[in-house]
């Protein structure tokens, strides 16, 4: 077989689906008998997942590994940024937290050098393995004033001799302007690196744009490769919080009602993406007291700066509206951030999150959480309760919390969580929702057991990847992208 070029899904903006483009690319790969693998030099994400030998990445090249059949390894995302405030991020080099730094010296041009090699060489262990690569940029590749310091788009794609396909939102509206921009503001020599265009999340009647399509190719030079229709009834994991702004914000008579408490710095939201899909139930996010009242269950979740999240749900009165839901009998449940929340404090004496040193928890379970700047990173197997069920999830912390009345038991025997009642309970577990044993259990108050059995989380995310590998050779020239990988140009 025939090796290909690796390709890579360019931006003219961020959320205009470079992930998703890239992820069923991947599918496609797999499906047609290659053996591809996903790379993004540097994400910028609090949505992280965990790779089998303990080391984080984004969570989007996680998803595109599984897309492509393959556990994911931090080769396939080696820098990853995770912000912890307005202008900082912690940064992860090779799977490790390596410190904090602000956004302006992170970004300066000035010892890049050094990052710039670590992608390098985590591509190049990857493109020895696996073909073909399948890459992803970040945001849009027109930023002149991040041209010098990029390590992540064009500067990329020419190190990896990669044919760049530019991906744009028509939904947003001014579509030529930014297909053309982004084309035209490139330097001579990448500018040839762009063999074609996706204009993506078309709504309507796709026959209104075929005047479109030739007048851009005629503009730009280069070909529309495809124009793919708004995938909503798709559903992939998302690569970070720009995504909230489509999710449900609202409860509903007929269904079981889930809050999923909007912090300020929420991050893995993707825990639960699973729930938010089973059809009795009606997930959304608020950050607001009178919301939570509509809600049967109420989920504190991740958050990359505890204390200060804690702190700010305590000024808008959100705390006091959870302490009430509990005494109402109402369910609540804490994940990483949010079970550390739920104790009856959490220390940070050494100001491993920031200034706040000490906040009382809200009191639903006795625990106590101390931060470390130790950060715990692994993926887990363990048994819910009684189910004899095996469930996977992953864990990404920096605290220790003492803990009693656990009800998860880890594959090498330890014990992990706190649960009060049925009703009450924490964990620092992510993807604890995507197991069928405990999805049963939270919802069994509500639904007979007949009406959760069919659900199987791991079979609907593998039903998901078809259905998107299925739209884009619907709607995109799948031969004409293998010509372009197999082209000497």
């Amino acid at each position: 077989m025939k090796r290909l070029s690796p390709i890579m899904l360019a931006g003219t903006g961020s959320d205009v689906g470079k992930s998703l483009i890239a992820t069923g690319l991947c599918r496609i790969f797999k499906q047609d008998g290659r053996n591809p693998a996903p790379f993004k030099a540097q994400n910028m994400a609090l949505n992280s997942y965990v790779t089998p030998d303990g080391l984080e990445i984004g969570r989007a090249q996680a998803v595109q590994a599984e897309a492509a059949g393959l556990p994911c390894i931090v080769e396939m995302n080696p820098i990853l940024l995770k912000p912890s405030g307005e202008h900082t991020s912690q940064v992860v080099l090779n799977g490790k937290p390596s410190g904090n730094r602000d956004a302006y010296s992170y970004f300066r041009k000035e010892g890049k050098e050094e990052l710039r090699a670590i992608a390098h060489q985590a591509f190049d262990r990857l493109a020895g393995s696996f073909n073909p690569i399948v890459m992803e940029g970040a945001g849009s590749i027109s930023e002149l004033n991040l041209r010098d310091g990029d390590i992540v788009n064009m500067s990329m794609a020419r190190y990896a001799h990669a044919k760049v396909i530019l991906v744009s939102d028509i939904d947003r509206g001014g579509v030529f302007a930014s297909v053309y921009g982004s084309i035209m503001l490139q330097t001579p020599a990448d500018r040839k690196c762009i063999k074609g265009i996706i204009i993506n999340k078309f709504r309507g009647d796709l026959r209104l744009f075929d005047d479109g399509r030739k007048i851009m190719e005629d503009i730009c030079g280069v070909p529309v490769l495809g124009v793919v229709p708004m995938a909503s009834h798709i559903h992939i994991d998302e690569e970070d919080s720009v995504a909230l702004g489509k999710k449900g914000f609202y409860a509903s008579k007929d269904r079981i009602n889930v809050a999923v408490v909007l912090l300020k710095h929420i991050s893995n939201f993707t825990d639960f993406n699973i729930l938010e899909r089973h059809p009795h139930v009606n997930l959304f996010y608020t950050a607001y007291p009178e919301d939570l009242d509509d809600a049967d269950i109420i989920i504190l979740p991740g958050s990359k700066n505890t204390l200060a999240d804690l702190l700010d749900l305590r000024k808008r009165g959100v705390a006091k509206t959870i302490l009430e839901a509990r005494e109402k009998g109402k369910t609540v449940i804490g994940i990483c951030g949010g079970y550390q929340m739920m104790g009856k404090e959490v220390c940070d004496l050494d100001g491993i999150e920031g200034d706040l040193k000490y906040l009382p928890g809200l009191g639903l379970l006795p625990i106590e959480t101390v931060m470390s700047g130790h950060k715990t990173t692994k993926q887990v197997k363990f048994r819910f309760m009684e189910d004899e069920r095996t469930c996977e999830g992953y864990e990404i912390h920096m605290g220790r919390t003492e803990t009693s009345r656990p009800f998860i038991w880890r594959e090498d025997g330890t014990e992990e969580g706190c649960m009060v009642d049925e009703r009450c309970f924490g964990s620092y577990i992510h993807g604890i929702l995507d197991n069928a044993a405990v999805i049963d259990f939270i919802l069994k108050p509500f639904l007979n057991k007949r009406d959760t059995d069919y659900f199987d989380p791991s079979a609907y995310r593998q039903r998901q990847y078809d259905l998107l590998a299925d739209w884009l050779r619907e709607y995109v020239d799948i031969p004409r992208i293998y010509k372009i990988m197999t082209t000497n140009d």
